[in-house]
Parts: C-alpha cells; sequence; structure tokens
C-alpha cells in the first residue's frame, strides 16, 4: 500500500528537519525589510528628478523629502548587499544554490509553466522548487546583483567610474536602476500572490515547517 510523501525530513531522534533552515528564513526576512525600504525610498529618489512623464504617489514612498528619502535608501541598500552577500554565500557552501535551483531547462520551465496555467503544479512538498520557481529565484538574485552595481554607480560615480562606463554612463546606470527595480516589485507582486494562493509557504518560512503532519 503507497502512502503519500512526507513534507518533512525525520531526523535520528524522531524529531523533524526544517524545510527552510534558520539563516535562509533571517536572511528572507531581512532581504524583504531591505527591499521594502528600498523600494519606497526609491520612488521619493525617482520624483525628485522623473525621467518619465509620471510620478508615483507621494503616500506610496518613504523618507518625506529627498534628503531623507536618500538616507533610507543607502542604508537599506547596504542592508540588502550584505545581506545578500551572506545569503548567497551560505546556499553556496551549504550546497544548496545547486540542489534547490538546478538542473534547469528550457523544456522543464515550459512544461512547468504550462501546468501553472493550468492550474495543475503541484505544491505538495514545499521542499522541491518547480523549474517557473527555480527560474524566478535565480532571476531575482541577478536582478538585485544589477540593483546594487547600478546604484553604487549612482551612490559614488566618481569612484565607480569604471563600472559607470560599463553601464552606459549615469543616466542609462539610473534607467537600469528603475527598471531592475520595477522587475523586483513585479517579482514580489507574482510572489506574494502565490503566498496568498499557497499560505503554507508562508508558514515554512516563519517556523521552517509547514504544520502538515506525515
Amino acid at each position: 500500500m503507497h502512502t503519500a510523501p512526507s513534507i518533512t525530513t525525520a531526523t535520528g531522534t524522531g524529531g523533524t528537519r526544517p524545510i527552510h533552515p534558520v539563516w535562509m528564513r533571517i536572511t528572507h526576512w531581512l532581504n524583504a525589510v531591505a527591499v521594502l525600504v528600498l523600494v519606497t525610498s526609491g520612488w521619493r529618489i525617482y520624483n525628485a528628478s522623473p525621467f518619465f512623464s509620471f510620478e508615483i504617489p507621494a503616500m506610496l514612498t518613504l523618507g518625506g523629502w529627498l534628503g531623507g528619502a536618500l538616507q533610507w535608501h543607502f542604508a537599506a541598500m547596504w542592508l540588502l548587499a550584505l545581506n545578500g552577500l551572506i545569503y548567497l554565500t551560505l546556499n553556496i557552501a551549504s550546497g544548496r544554490l545547486f540542489t534547490k535551483f538546478f538542473p534547469l531547462s528550457p523544456s522543464s520551465i515550459w512544461h512547468d509553466a504550462l501546468a501553472a496555467l493550468r492550474g495543475k503544479l503541484s505544491h505538495a512538498d514545499p521542499r522541491h522548487y518547480n523549474s517557473v520557481q527555480r527560474l524566478a529565484y535565480l532571476f531575482v538574485m541577478l536582478d538585485i546583483v544589477l540593483l546594487v552595481l547600478s546604484g553604487l554607480v549612482l551612490l559614488k560615480s566618481v569612484q565607480f567610474g569604471l563600472l559607470r562606463d560599463l553601464l552606459g554612463g549615469y543616466e542609462l546606470a539610473r534607467r537600469i536602476h528603475f527598471f531592475a527595480m520595477a522587475a523586483l516589485v513585479a517579482f514580489v507582486g507574482i510572489h506574494l500572490v502565490m503566498v496568498a494562493l499557497v499560505p503554507r509557504t508562508l508558514l515554512t518560512m516563519l517556523s521552517g515547517r509547514s504544520g502538515v503532519k506525515s
């Protein structure tokens, strides 16, 4: 007789091993705080010198004025950069980066994307990322790297002259930074929708366990 696979892993003492390790949960929530501050303060900075024909509603921004927004923004930037570096280092050192996000292929992404659109993509085991999730998480890692690099150009354009030139100059770096931010906001929006559809994933990120017994 076959039984459904357990979504928690037993330890040698009869307990369960967390789905997400403590360091992963801590860095996840610190990243969430950093992103929230960065985006809302960044919108206030953008409003001070917009390069499109629209502005962000003031009620959605942080900082009150340009100087305040800049202070919030740069503080959160260093939090995101340092916390992200810790997250990436621990993922690589523990082997989690390769076991969670690879292998990844165009065919598997296409298959899982079609299954998601049909509402047939399984979320029975929160330890396992489907190919769409793997692609999304890898994308947001690279997007954050681009945000930090372009942010350094905006913060210290003279000191990071080579990086500025590689990004096409200060003004192009501003636009790269803006679109990288927009991509991050889109990711967060989709991420929140998925959490609403599969609320158990929030529990695993808070406690490390799903709350569902074997």
